[in-house]
This record gives C-alpha cells, sequence and structure tokens, in this order.
C-alpha cells in the first residue's frame, strides 16, 4: 500500500496550492479508512515541505514519480519517500529517503544502532540508525518484491535528516558500513546540493510514477537469488541434517503447503519433546518453503530461537533480509487473511490470548496465525508451557483450526537427539520432578553426566571448561532473582556470599543472542534467553521455588522474582480459583525446570542453595555396584 502518489509536479502543486499534510492524510483514509495520528501530520507537515525544497532543481525531472508513505507488503515497515524514473541508459531506478526530523543523537556501541528520541519529544530509545534503516528497506525490496527483482531494479537509499547538523554521532564512523550503502544528508544549503545532487546522479529521466506502481502492485515472493543462497548455507550443516521421523515431518509438511489454499486451509501440528530437532526441521522447512516460491516465515513468542537461528542462517547475506523471514507470534492480528502461503510456527506452546507488551492487541494469535496463512505449521510440547499465559496446547490448536474448516495432520517427532540419545534421562527427570511418573526413579550417569554440586562456584568452574572447547555450554537459572543490574550494570543479581559467588543474569546488550555471545559464560541466562536452544552441557541453579522437603519436591510461586511476568497475576486468581491457579502454577514451575534441566545434549549440573534439595536429586542417582571383594586364600 501507498498512501500517496504522483509526480514531482503534482506533489509541489499540492505542496504550494494545499495543505500537503491534509492531502496525505485524506489519501490516508481513503487507503485504511483510519484518520492518520496528528503527530504523524505534524511529521508529514515538516518533512514533505523540505523535500519540496529539494526537488525545486531544474535538472530534476518534472515527471518523476513522488511516493509518500510505501508500506512494505507483509511487514509493518513504511517507506517516507520514494522517487522512481531511468538513468541516462534506460534503466529502472528507485530512490529511498529515509525523512527524520532529529536535531541530537546519542551513539552506542552496538551494529547500526542509535539512541534518538523517535516520534516526537518522547523519551530516548534505542533504534537502527537512519542510513542502515533506508538500506534495510531497499534490501526487503530486493527480496521480495517480484517487480523490484525481475525487472532488475537499480535501488538508491538515503536519509534525509533536515534539522539535523553535523555533530560526530550521527555521521560517526562507527556507522560508516551503513551511511556508504545509504548515504545521509544533513542541514544545511551545501546539504542540500548533496542531496539534489544525489537524485539527479541516479534518476536522469521520469517515468510518471510508473515503476512505484508496479512495485505497489508487485507479487511478493521471495526471488530465487535469496532461496538458493539460503538453501546453499544449509547445505553440508550438520546442525540441519534431516534424520529419520524429522525427515518423514519435514516432507509431510511441505507436501500440506503445496496442496493449501484459500479454500482448503491446512494445519499440521508436530509434537516433539527436548531434543527432538523441532526447530531443525522448522528452518528447514522455512528454506523449502521459500525456496518453492512460498511466502513463508518462521514465527516463534520467544525471540531467543528466531534471532539465534536467523543469525546462524544469515552468514554473509544481508541481516535484514533474513531477520523479514523471522517473526514474533504478536504481529498477525492486523494481518490480511490467507497472506502467508505458508506459517512455520516454533516453540508454539508459547503462543498467547492477546498481543503487545500491555496484552491490548488481538484476540487470539492461535486463531490468528491459521487465518493469515493458508497453511499453518505448530511444534508444540506441551510439557514446555512455562507461564500462566501460554495457550498453544495441542488440543486448542486442533479445535481452532477444525473451526476455520482447516484440514488437520498430527505428528511427533519421537527420536531423543538431546541429552546425548538417553530417553532415559527425561523418562528419570519427569519422575524426579512431578512431572508424570515412570519407572525410571533412578538414573545412571553413565548414560547421561548429571551431577549435583555443593557449590555454585564448583558448578560454574566446570561449565566454563566444557564451553572453553566449543562455546557450547551456559549457566542457567530460575527467575528467583531481581535483575537489578539492568538499571545498574555495577550490580550483581544473584550472590551467594558464602562462597563469594556473584554474577548477573545475561546482559542487555547480547539481548537474544546470549547464548552464542562469546564473553556469556561469565552471566546466567533465563528461561526467556534459552528455550528452544540447545547446548552440549547446562548448569541450573535452582532457586527457592522449587526445593525438596520430606522426600517431594514442592514449588513455591512467592519465591519468584517480582520482575518474572511468567506468573504474573497468580495470586489474584487464587482468589477466584484457588485449586485451580495452584495446580497452574505447580505445573509451570517444575515445566521451568523441566526446559532448563534439558538444554544440554551431553550433560546438566545442578546446584541448589537448599541442602534437602541437592539431597532429594543425588538419592535418586544410581549408586555403582559395590566391588566384590577377592577370595580368601585361607
Amino acid at each position: 500500500m501507498i498512501v500517496y502518489q504522483g509526480t514531482k509536479a503534482s506533489f509541489i502543486d499540492d505542496h504550494d496550492n494545499s495543505s500537503i499534510e491534509d492531502v496525505i492524510a485524506s489519501r490516508y483514509l481513503q487507503r485504511t479508512g483510519r484518520y492518520a495520528p496528528t503527530p504523524e501530520m505534524r511529521s508529514w507537515k515538516a518533512s514533505l515541505a523540505e523535500m519540496a525544497k529539494v526537488l525545486r532543481d531544474t535538472g530534476i525531472p518534472d515527471d518523476i514519480g513522488v511516493g509518500v508513505e510505501f508500506g512494505i507488503p507483509q511487514t509493518s515497515k513504511r517507506i517516507d519517500f520514494i522517487l522512481s524514473g531511468r538513468s541516462e541508459d534506460g534503466r529502472p531506478k528507485l530512490i529511498i529517503v529515509e525523512l527524520k526530523q532529529w536535531s541530537e543523537a546519542r551513539l552506542t556501541n552496538k551494529d547500526g544502532i542509535i539512541i534518538a528520541r523517535r516520534g516526537g519529544p518522547g523519551r530516548e530509545t534505542e533504534g537502527p540508525h537512519p542510513s542502515y534503516q533506508a538500506w534495510s528497506y531497499a534490501a526487503l525490496l530486493e527480496g521480495f518484491n517480484e517487480a523490484v527483482y525481475e525487472a532488475g531494479v537499480e535501488l538508491s537509499p538515503c536519509a534525509f535528516l533536515h534539522n539535523y547538523v553535523s555533530d560526530s554521532v550521527i555521521d560517526n564512523a562507527f556507522y560508516a558500513p551503513y551511511i556508504e550503502k545509504a548515504p545521509l544528508f544533513l542541514r544545511g544549503s551545501d546539504e542540500l546540493r548533496k542531496l539534489r545532487d544525489f537524485i539527479k546522479q541516479h534518476v536522469r529521466k521520469g517515468d510518471n510514477g510508473n515503476l512505484i506502481f508496479s512495485i505497489e502492485n508487485g507479487r511478493i515472493r521471495p526471488s530465487k537469488m535469496l532461496a538458493d543462497s539460503l538453501a546453499g548455507m544449509l547445505k553440508g550443516n550438520q546442525e540441519f541434517v534431516l534424520v529419520d521421523d524429522q525427515k518423514t515431518v519435514f516432507e509431510t509438511a511441505v507436501a500440506a503447503a503445496a496442496k493449501a489454499s484459500d479454500q482448503k486451509k491446512q494445519c499440521v501440528i508436530v509434537r516433539g519433546g527436548p531434543g527432538t530437532g523441532k526447530s531443525v526441521v522448522a528452518v528447514n522447512l522455512l528454506v523449502k518453503l521459500s525456496r518453492n516460491g512460498l511466502v513463508s516465515k518462521y514465527v516463534s513468542k520467544n525471540a531467543a530461537p528466531r534471532t539465534v537461528y536467523a543469525a546462524k542462517l544469515a552468514g554473509t547475506m544481508r541481516r535484514t533480509v533474513i531477520s523479514n523471514l523471522f517473526s514474533s507470534s504478536g504481529g498477525f492480528h492486523s494481518t490480511d487473511p490467507n497472506a502467508f502461503d505458508a506459517l512455520v510456527v516454533d516453540e508454539a506452546h508459547r503462543l498467547n490470548a492477546k498481543s503487545g507488551f500491555y496484552g491490548n492487541f488481538g484476540d487470539n494469535q492461535i486463531r490468528e496465525i491459521i487465518e493469515s496463512s493458508k497453511c499453518a505449521i505448530f511444534f508444540v510440547d506441551d510439557d514446555q508451557v512455562v507461564t500462566l499465559s501460554d495457550i498453544g496446547r495441542e488440543e486448542e490448536i486442533t479445535r481452532l483450526a477444525r473451526e476455520r474448516g482447516a484440514e488437520v495432520a498430527s505428528l511427533e517427532l519421537a527420536s531423543q537427539f538431546r541429552c546425548n540419545g538417553s530417553d532415559g534421562y527425561l523418562a528419570w527427570l519427569d519422575h524426579v520432578l512431578g512431572v508424570r511418573e515412570t519407572a525410571n526413579t533412578c538414573l545412571d550417569v553413565d548414560e547421561f553426566d548429571f551431577r549435583v554440586f555443593d557449590s555454585p562456584v564448583e558448578l560454574h568452574d566446570l561449565v566454563r571448561q566444557r564451553n572453553a572447547l566449543n562455546n557450547k555450554s551456559r549457566v542457567v537459572a530460575g527467575y528467583c532473582w531481581d535483575w537489578i543490574s539492568k538499571r545498574n550494570p555495577d550490580a550483581f543479581d544473584i550472590t551467594f556470599p558464602a562462597f563469594g559467588y556473584a554474577k548477573q543474569w545475561n546482559l542487555s546488550q547480547d539481548g537474544s543472542l546470549w547464548i552464542m555471545a562469546t564473553t556469556s559464560i561469565e552471566e546466567i541466562g533465563c528461561i526467556h534467553t534459552c528455550q528452544g536452544l540447545e547446548l552440549d552441557h547446562v548448569g541450573v541453579i535452582i532457586g527457592p521455588d522449587l526445593v525438596a522437603r520430606d522426600g517431594r519436591l514442592i514449588t513455591n510461586p512467592s519465591a519468584r522474582s517480582r520482575m518474572d511476568r511468567s506468573i504474573r497475576g497468580w495470586k489474584k486468581m487464587m482468589k477466584s480459583d484457588p485449586k485451580g491457579t495452584q495446580s497452574r502454577v505447580d505445573r509451570i514451575i517444575r515445566n521451568t525446570y523441566r526446559t532448563l534441566m534439558t538444554r544440554g545434549m551431553k550433560g546438566c549440573y545442578i546446584y541448589s542453595p537448599d541442602a534437602e534439595t541437592r539431597d532429594y536429586f543425588r538419592d535418586r542417582l544410581a549408586r555403582p555396584a559395590p566391588v566384590a571383594s577377592a577370595p580368601s586364600q585361607n
């Protein structure tokens, strides 16, 4: 969707003889059915007046195309201003202009990220540098708009900050890689001249906006170059090789996506416990479906899996193109029906009813995903429901899919690849955690490296040694300690003074890539940064929300950190449904530790500050058989 489309001549006429912000607002209402917010109208008035000033140059053809507020299909991103035309030799050209009214900003140490007041005089927030934004929008069009890549359109992105005077921040050398890709133009007559020269360099002839029309109506599908590049990255990567029932599930899901249509939706539900390769199959499906020309996304509620797999898949490709294939689960409440050929939903048990930080958007993420796609593929493990807001149980997904007339296929990934191939460890863990009764009442530590430590220092030392081999070991903990270092970088979060042990929760600067960051071995992860991901060895600090008393494990939700949103609201719920709420919260705490303690494929080491809890786990490890004494010679 594009809000305003015309030529240079008509744009300047609308500016000079009408209030340009009113013209844009009227088009906005026509296209969206909504009134434009007042702050946005103010922004249009200021920035479009500056663009009208830029275009008042006789060297810029009157018939070049002008577009304002071009929404990139199937994303929430909008390009502020575009110009279309042709080069001297007739090649189609499109200029992308990211407009900002900023007058100041602050540096960060994060690639392509800058701090500024976005959207008005509110508080400062981190976000992409304007040059990065412009470049990333060009990359999205090149990767997904058929009218762009089939016609060989040359894209020239740039950023124009008409209130900003050079200050060695916005144009700092740290951002040079992106400023080179998308030149930055600031306040001043010399800068105005440079922007005009940039436009004239790339667009020599007008096209009456025909290219903008073609792009707006271009079919959205991944380019062959993008799909082939993705496939090439998986090829030969042992981490993504499909084996046994993974291959069966993969081919079944591919077939379902191929036959799905607006009239006959398909829904594939894949059950799988820890280590069955759900995410491996999901990533392979994303690549295969993209290569088949289907508009697809990998979806997860939790940011950690999609961020990590996007990073692994990106390689040397443009990060923004890859990241557009990965989406949170909360953005489909405003998506058109059947907008996607397929949505691959990993960790589907984490889906919620409401979306948005305040839970003020949408109605039901399961239903919204099914409605937004012709084929929805859900990977689910009911035993990894870890918050009160999680609704993605297999039974509920099946009900909502059938409610929408979808054909439902239920599959299972049974082979265990985590935990050193030991089904016995998972069965034993379910038994000792009280998740379910099994016959595995004791664990043979020869099958799986499980240890109980009396010191958090000793636990961390061993995990650190394991990590030195391949950066695939981490320490995690139950969310029973406040994240005070978030606001005070010098503070420690998880401390055991008797041992001289003091650590911080994973740093916000690593974000969802904590599990891959080379320095994060000294930090502590939680359920939110490791669920859906795997390690070789994991150290787990069990908090006071799970303790052993009189030979059984009991849960204490009051011991959870007040900063943890997983069981927020449980006390209020207890007043209306004490029995049901107690049962749900108890299961969430047990599921949380089950998930943490199954992140390691080769080993799990635990520490609890409670001695009785440590003894509880030790007592359930198989004792080595006594060595028989030699027979007497007498």
